[in-house]
Parts: structure tokens; sequence; C-alpha cells
């Protein structure tokens, strides 16, 4: 036999692993089980030199089959759908790859709006309804009730309640699955409560010019920053402060700064109650709205966090925004209209001082004062803007252009191509109660309803 052969035969062979699992033995090559990382029970096996022994582990064998299927795909096969999730989510634990499977089962590839339907409720402990929620890019979510917030693991099968110092959480934003920044606007200063020990990490606090105290309006972040909308308890001043995240929640600067003298007030110097980061463009969305006797104005603003500069802004008189989105994905910005209860679309690669919005629906409704957007909620997630209008939902979708201008239920945007509306909620479905939150996270879809103590899960169809 040539020398080369054999060794290479021999290379092969000594790369083949044989494991005993509960009494059934299973082949599998040394690279299979590296994929398991550095720190897994299955990687040690891998760097072991003898191949003599056969080690045995004491697990169940058709676990392990499922185990060892998702190491060498990436996703778990067909048959996992007739084990227990808890049982598997154990089994990836011992071996010390649950962060692989949570990544099969929660990728937000995985999601496909056109499929949603509602799969789970969660239950919420005690009487109080929910009043802000936030989510995980993995698919745990943070509910804040009354003066709690109760936390459900990326596999929802684990929760847990933690009770906070403020009467009522209103603004909430999760930050890991186990830490959270957490606000309210008639409880001073924002906290940052580590939910696992229910314990404060720290309290952050905005030093207004009256030296009253501050109230927190909004919570938005980026990957390196933590943006917070305060304001004074007086009503008479405002700002964003900006955290570094990676850098023990320091302040490192503020914009948006108002300092409001009686009749100088304009919707200008509205506190923002909304904060999106737009990482296609490296800016910061800030809107607020004002209800007053002549109807409701508002303002949406770009800021430069490097600068603190300006770069676009728009003044809200007429239909002014019941809820608004940007996605980042499509470039683009979603409002409703909280008089006629439109959607609004405006590009944002086409932005000027002169930009208006692209009504979905009928313009004619644009006069009327009825307030039907009131409480609408509109979310962005990937390519896909969601609209709650009360107890129903709608899908907004970007399409490949057709030739032609118009369909039911789509509209042409310029260039862009077709935005096509699909209905996935009903209201009779629920009975009937207003969607107050809507939020997504993996591949799961969150909805909180008007006087309801749960929280529906909505996945797609597999």
């Amino acid at each position: 036999m040539d020398s080369s052969i054999g060794s290479q035969k021999l290379k092969s062979e000594s790369n083949i692993i044989t494991l005993n699992v509960g009494g059934e033995l299973f082949q599998t090559t040394r690279q299979t089980l590296t994929l398991a990382g550095p720190n897994s029970f299955l990687s040690t096996i891998s760097s072991s030199d003898s191949n003599s022994d056969v080690p045995f582990i004491d697990r169940d064998p058709q676990l392990f089959a499922l185990i060892l299927s998702l190491l060498r795909t990436g996703n778990l096969p067909s048959k996992s759908k007739n084990f227990d999730l808890q049982d598997l989510i154990s089994e990836s634990q011992f071996y010390g790859i649950e962060p692989i499977l949570r990544n099969s089962l929660s990728n937000p590839s995985q999601f496909n709006p056109l499929t949603l339907q509602k799969s789970l409720i969660l239950p919420l402990n005690g009487r109080d309804i929910s009043s802000a929620i936030s989510t995980t890019s993995f698919g745990s979510v943070h509910v804040a009730h009354g003066s709690k917030i109760t936390s459900f693991d990326w596999s929802l099968t684990k929760k847990s309640t933690v009770l906070t110092e403020f009467v009522a959480v209103d603004s909430l934003l999760a930050l890991s699955h186990d830490v959270a920044a957490v606000g309210a606007t008639d409880f001073s200063g924002l906290q940052i409560i580590d939910l696992e020990q229910g314990f404060v990490r720290e309290r952050l606090n905005w030093e207004n010019s009256t030296r009253s105290t501050s109230n927190v309006q909004a919570i938005g972040s980026s990957d390196d920053y933590l943006f917070t909308s305060f304001e004074s308890s007086r009503r008479n001043s405002n700002a964003i402060v900006v955290y570094d995240i990676l850098g023990d929640f320091k302040p490192v600067f503020e914009i948006a700064r108002n300092e409001i003298y009686g009749a100088e007030f304009d919707c200008s110097t509205i506190p923002a109650t909304k904060l999106s980061w737009v990482s296609s463009y490296n800016l910061l969305m800030a809107s607020g709205s004002h209800s007053g006797p002549t109807g409701v104005f508002g303002s949406i603003k770009l800021w430069d966090i490097r600068s603190g500069n300006v770069v676009w802004e728009m003044k809200e008189n007429v239909d002014c925004f019941a809820d608004i989105a940007v996605s980042s994905s499509l470039s683009c910005m979603f409002k409703v209209g909280i008089n006629s209860g439109e959607v609004f679309f405006l590009d944002l690669r086409k932005l000027s001082p002169e930009s208006e919005w692209d009504c979905f629906g009928n313009r004619t409704k644009l006069i009327n004062k009825k307030k039907e957007g009131l409480g609408c909620k509109v979310e962005c997630y990937g390519s896909n803007a969601f609209v709650s209008k009360d107890g129903e939902l709608e899908l907004w979708s970007e399409v490949v252009l057709s030739s032609s201008s118009s369909r039911s239920g789509e509209n042409v945007v310029d260039d862009r191509g077709v935005f096509k509306r699909t209905i996935m909620g009903k209201a009779k479905d629920s009975g009937g109660n207003k969607i107050t939150n809507l939020r997504f996270g993996g591949n799961k879809m969150f909805v909180t309803r008007k006087n309801e103590q749960i929280v529906e899960v909505w996945q797609g169809l597999t």
C-alpha cells in the first residue's frame, strides 16, 4: 500500500468519533463536535487524543440524535416537533449548545409576516394591564404591568416577575435578556434594572435648569448608545440625553434641549415621546405631539448625534401622526394620521424641507376631525410595516413594481414599487379589544390589548 494513502486513511479514521449515548452508538466527526463551541461538553470530547475507548454519555439517545443533527445542519430536523421543547432546552443546556438551539428556533430570518397566526397566550400575574413591552433580538420579552415587570425567556417557557420602584412603568427598553431601561412620566429618573436579581444597577437623572425632577418620556438605543427623552416635572424644559451603553451608562452629551418660557411654546419644543435609531443613516428619529384647543400638532426630527444638529424636521399641524415608525431596511418612514386613520409613507432617500407624506388611503378623509386614528400603532420589522387599527392589524409590504399603476389593496410610490396591504388580525377574533402595544423579536410578534392581562404571541406557520 502506498504510504501516503495509508496515512490519509489513518487520518480519516482518527477524525471519526464514536459515542455511546444511553446505550446507543453514534458516529460523527471531530469537526462536527467542535461546532458545539470551545466551552461545551461535546467540544471536550472532540479534543481528546484517545480514540480507543468509546465515551459513554448517560443521556436520552433520541434527544441526542436531534442535538447531533442540529450541529450538522444548524437546524433541528422535522421530527423534533414530536418532542417537548423544554426537554430539548434541557439537553442543549447539558451539552452546552443552548445558543445554537436558540438561534435555530428564534432566527429573525425565519420571520414570515404573511403566515403569522396567534399561537400562544402569555398570562400576567395580578390585575394590572400591560403598559409597555420590549423584546430582544432572539425573542425574549419583558412586559410592564402596574409596578411590576414580567419577563419571559426566548423559549417563552420560563417566567419571572420583579417589583420596581415605580407606581406604573411607561417606558421600557430591553438592553439584554436580563437588563432593561425603565422610566415613568410621574416618577423621576431613568433606572437600569437587573431583571434576574431584581435590583437597580444604575439611577440616571437629567439636571434641568429649574433643578426640578425630570421624568422619562421615551427611551431608544443603538449598538453604542442609550437615548432618553427627559422632561422637567414643571414641564418647562426637556432634552434627549445620550448615554454610553458600553461605558457603564456614563452620559456622553445631550441634544434637543428646550427651555420654554410662557408663550414661546410651539411644536418644535415638544418633548420626544418616541425615539428610534435609523441605523442605515446613523440618525436618531425623535417625535412628539401635543393636543391643544385647535387640534393635535407635533414635530418629527432626525438628529445627527455626532454633531448634535437637526438634519431634517417636519412640523405637523394637519392630520398629525397618531404614531410613527422608521424602517432602516426600507429607508422610509410610516405614520398613521390621527384624524383620518390612514397610513402615510415618506421616502428617506428623498428628504427635503418640502417633503410631504404620500397617503396610502383616501385623501378626502384628511379634512375630517373625528380622530379615527387615535390610539393606532405602527411598527416596522424587517421590510414590513404593521399598523393596528382598534382590534385589527394591517401588514404593509413592498413588492416588485408592476406595470399597472394601482391595484386593489396596493399603492405605487414613485419608483419604489408597490406597497400591498394584508389584513392579518380582525377585531372579531379577539373580542374587539384595541391593540395597545406591538413589538417584534426573533421570529415572533407580541401583541397586548386594552383591559387584558395577557400577551399574545404570533408566529409563522412552518
